[in-house]
Formats: structure tokens, C-alpha cells, sequence
């Protein structure tokens, strides 16, 4: 047992199985409840549900793991979540669906930023870890379309209970080694966090991110199969587009630490502009597949990574899995912004015209990143 407390096996286990879990989950919401008979719309509400739910619960979440054991806190959080997510599969009116998904969601996206953090204090390289976040969530997408096709769409959410329970046992195994794991905590609220001029200018790049990031992975493969693509075949490019993370999270010591927060976030959004403009103006599915696979994983990941860079500029030690929390809040908040507009325009007009209002927003958040007045961050050497 002393062996495996803080071993390289026990964040195996909690990055691989937790972004397993979250791929079996969510990657497939989309057609699971349009197969079911259900719009866009009623899977905007479902999603948009989940992260109202997020907004709630997720500050909360990083201020109990700032003030006590987050090993335990985020263990049993884990563990209601998977007992949840057995029960979605006998829901069928769609608020009960709603329920059911938004609770499994909000614990999730709470324990998110804790996780994250949980790696960048381990003693291990945050990149050699993290590759298993990518590789699980891969592996989830194309297990999902695979389990999907083959046994039953059902049959997803009981292999995500299991994946949660493996998960659970590595984050049990866990230990800090980059933060005195014995210092006093120091009680913290949430106001004296939130209220920081960085911060909130830092809150609206985030909204604009995870609000057009995230209505495009929910609604993804239901474009490739709009556009002649079967379910694994979408799938099977998700799992090639989130492959291309693992170079940028294995070399991660050789730009994070020494490019500036300012142009990290520019980058991110140059890469959504591509992204959506080749959506929106390039019909052709080929090109598509090719931009997804050179662009969406690797925006998407490098913001994760900047994200806590960016935090770690501006926030104290002690106050950051509560700002990590906050985050993520923010994040939930432009997401049900965007998820109740993205249904609409999906059913009213088309995916195009959907994707084209992601290409402006990201536009505007790269106006928003080249205006930010922040520090470069490169003295906190968190990649190394």
C-alpha cells in the first residue's frame, strides 16, 4: 500500500479512467437523445441543465477541497455520480433525463480543476501523466461509438459506473508533493477570490472559450452524421482529434514555461477561428476531418494547461482550487448561454450558419486576449 500511495500507477488510474468515464457520458449525448426522438433543442435543455447544475455546485466544490481532505471529497462525490448515472438509463421523460444527467455532469465538471491540479502538484512530470487523460478520453469516444453500435446505447452508462470506481481507487492513491501536504488550511471564501480585477477580465475570456469549445464538441459528431458519417466513423475521428493532444501535452515543458499567459491564450483562440470558419465556409467533410484533427483537441487541451498557468499568475497558493472552481462556474455559465442559442439555430437554420456564430465569438476572444494586461506566469515552472 506504501508503495502505491503517490505512485505513477494511482494518477494512471485516476487520469485514464476518469476522462474515460466522461467520454462514455457525455461524447455521445447528442445522438443518444436524438435517437431517443428528441430535437436539438430538447438536448440543448438537457445540456444546458447539466452545466446551470455546474454553475451551483462547483465553487462549492473547489472550497471544500481547499479547506479539507479532497481526496475524500472528490471520492465520494465520484462515487454518487456513478450510482446516478445507472439510473439515467431507465429515464425517459425528458426532465427526469435532465435531472439525472445535470447531477452526474456538475460532479464531473467540479472535480475537474481539482484533478488537474492534482497532477501539476504531484512529484511526477504533469505531462507524462495528463497523456492518459487524453488517451482515456480517446479510448472512451471510440469505445462509446463501438458499445454504442454493437451491445446497446444503455450499455454505455454501466461501463462508465465501472470506469468511475477504478478512477475513485487511483484518486485514493494520490499524494502532493509540490504543496506541504501537512500545512494548516486556512479557511476561504469565495468572495475574497472572486473579486479580483485579473480575475474577472480572465472570466470573460473563459465564458467566450468554453462557451463555443464546449457547444461544438456536444454537437460535433451529430454534424459529421448530418454530413454522411456514421456514428463510429464520427467517433473514430473525435478519437484521432484527441490523439493529437499527446504531443502537446508530452512537450508541454518547452513552450508553457517559457511563453508568455498573453500569447498562450492567443494562440488557443487562432485555432478556433480556424476551426469554425473551415465549419462554416468549407462544405467539403474531408477538409473538415482534417481541420478537426489539427486543431480541436489541441486547442481545447492547451487551454487546460493555460488555464492553470493563468490562475497560478494571479491567484495565491492557497486560494486556487476555489479560483479553479470559479473557473469552471463561469465556464458552466457560458455554456448554457451558448447551448440554449446553438439548439435553435441548429433546428432553425443549419449547422453552417451554427458554426459561423462560433467563428465571430472566437474572433472577439481573440480581441479580448491581445487586450489583456497580464504577467507572462513563466517564473512558476508548473510543466517542468
Amino acid at each position: 500500500m506504501k508503495k502505491y500511495k503517490g505512485s505513477y500507477f494511482s494518477y494512471f488510474l485516476m487520469y485514464m479512467f476518469y476522462y474515460l468515464s466522461m467520454a462514455l457520458f457525455s461524447g455521445l449525448i447528442s445522438v443518444y437523445l436524438m435517437d431517443k426522438g428528441y430535437s436539438a433543442s430538447n438536448v440543448s435543455f438537457v445540456v444546458s441543465s447539466s452545466f446551470i447544475l455546474s454553475m451551483i455546485t462547483q465553487p462549492f466544490i473547489g472550497n471544500l477541497c481547499d479547506n479539507y481532505d479532497k481526496k475524500m471529497v472528490n471520492g465520494l462525490l465520484l462515487m454518487l455520480s456513478a450510482v446516478v448515472g445507472i439510473i439515467f438509463i431507465f429515464m425517459n421523460n425528458i426532465y427526469l433525463i435532465a435531472i439525472a444527467y445535470s447531477i452526474v455532469l456538475s460532479i464531473l465538471n467540479g472535480v475537474n480543476p481539482i484533478v488537474e491540479r492534482m497532477a501539476v502538484v504531484s512529484k511526477h512530470n504533469y505531462g507524462l501523466i495528463r497523456i492518459w487523460g487524453t488517451i482515456g478520453y480517446a479510448t472512451g469516444s471510440q469505445i462509446s461509438g463501438l458499445i454504442y453500435r454493437y451491445i446497446s446505447p444503455s450499455a454505455m452508462y454501466i461501463f462508465f459506473a465501472g470506469t468511475i470506481i477504478l478512477c475513485v481507487a487511483g484518486i485514493l492513491g494520490t499524494k502532493d508533493a509540490k504543496e506541504a501536504e501537512n500545512k494548516p488550511k486556512e479557511k476561504t471564501s469565495m468572495k475574497d477570490v472572486l473579486f479580483t480585477k485579473k480575475l474577472l477580465y480572465y472570466l470573460i475570456i473563459v465564458c467566450i472559450f468554453y462557451g463555443i469549445t464546449n457547444v461544438n464538441s456536444i454537437y460535433l459528431p451529430a454534424m459529421y452524421q448530418h454530413n454522411g458519417l456514421s456514428v463510429s466513423q464520427a467517433t473514430t475521428v473525435i478519437f484521432a482529434a484527441t490523439m493529437m493532444e499527446l504531443p502537446i501535452i508530452l512537450f508541454s515543458r518547452f513552450y508553457m514555461n517559457k511563453i508568455g499567459n498573453k500569447q498562450l491564450l492567443s494562440c488557443a483562440f487562432i485555432l478556433l477561428i480556424v476551426q469554425f470558419m473551415t465549419y462554416a465556409y468549407i462544405p467539403n467533410v474531408m477538409i473538415q476531418i482534417a481541420v478537426t484533427l489539427l486543431t480541436k483537441s489541441i486547442a481545447t487541451m492547451a487551454f487546460i494547461m493555460i488555464n492553470m498557468k493563468v490562475v497560478a499568475t494571479i491567484i495565491d497558493e492557497s486560494h486556487q482550487n476555489t479560483a479553479l472552481s470559479i473557473v469552471s462556474t463561469f465556464k458552466s455559465f457560458s455554456s448554457i448561454l451558448f447551448q440554449l442559442i446553438a439548439g435553435y439555430l441548429i433546428d432553425l437554420y443549419s449547422y453552417q450558419y451554427f458554426y459561423m456564430v462560433l467563428f465571430i465569438c472566437a474572433i472577439v476572444g481573440l480581441i479580448l486576449c491581445i487586450s489583456y494586461r497580464i504577467p507572462d506566469g513563466n517564473k512558476h515552472r508548473l510543466f517542468d
